[in-house]
């Protein structure tokens, strides 16, 4: 348990504790204000872990078998109970939650279908492009959030959940797109016989 999976761990900590205070106003009726600055905290932190842990891994050889697997399950972890937050309330459209979430069981799935055959997956550049979009769609759904339980009647909005459904949509699309190319890369290296990465 190195610094970088301690930092790994935390993440996937702060992960319910953001569900929790994400609906504390839904459950009680109050703190809509209170809420929406911790759960700022919350983000800054979940996102923060994520930057460091992976920095700390590399710059100082700390990179091991436990943080490849948990750090990439911590991702998706935080990632999801943000969707599960926003599709609750409506902001993020319900069957754009379900194309996330099956990507991501088809995914784990598939990896570790591969992983059994010997293969090895790295990630693709539509796997990267999806996993930017997926830290952009928390930030700017959480500002929709925030924006919401601070100034209800704000002007601006509107335009904060059009953008949000346009950068939802374009997570999806790019989820969808790195499954299947981890899908092609899984049959190619199916019929070579040997390990490959995508």
């Amino acid at each position: 348990m190195n610094l970088p999976n301690k930092l790994t761990v935390f993440r996937l900590i702060l992960s319910p504790l953001y569900f929790i205070v994400f609906f504390l106003p839904v459950w009680t009726g109050r703190l809509e204000m209170v809420s929406a600055f911790v759960l700022l905290v919350i983000f800054l932190g979940i996102e923060a872990s994520d930057v460091l842990d992976g920095h700390i891994a590399r710059s100082r050889n700390l990179v091991t078998d436990i943080g490849k697997v948990l750090d990439p399950f911590a991702d998706v972890f935080s990632r999801m109970t943000y969707f599960i937050c926003f599709s609750a309330v409506g902001l993020m459209p319900v069957w754009i939650f379900v194309i996330l979430i099956y990507r991501e069981l088809a995914i784990t799935f598939l990896r570790m279908y591969m992983i059994k055959k010997g293969f090895v997956m790295a990630a693709s550049i539509w796997g990267k492009i999806k996993a930017v979009f997926y830290a952009f769609s928390g930030i700017i759904g959480l500002a929709t959030i925030f924006t919401e339980r601070l100034s209800p009647s704000a002007g601006i909005l509107p335009t904060l959940r059009n953008i949000s459904f346009v950068v939802f949509l374009i997570a999806a699309f790019a989820s969808v797109a790195s499954f299947l190319t981890y899908v092609r890369t899984a049959v190619v290296s199916e019929r070579s016989g040997g390990a490959r990465e995508a």
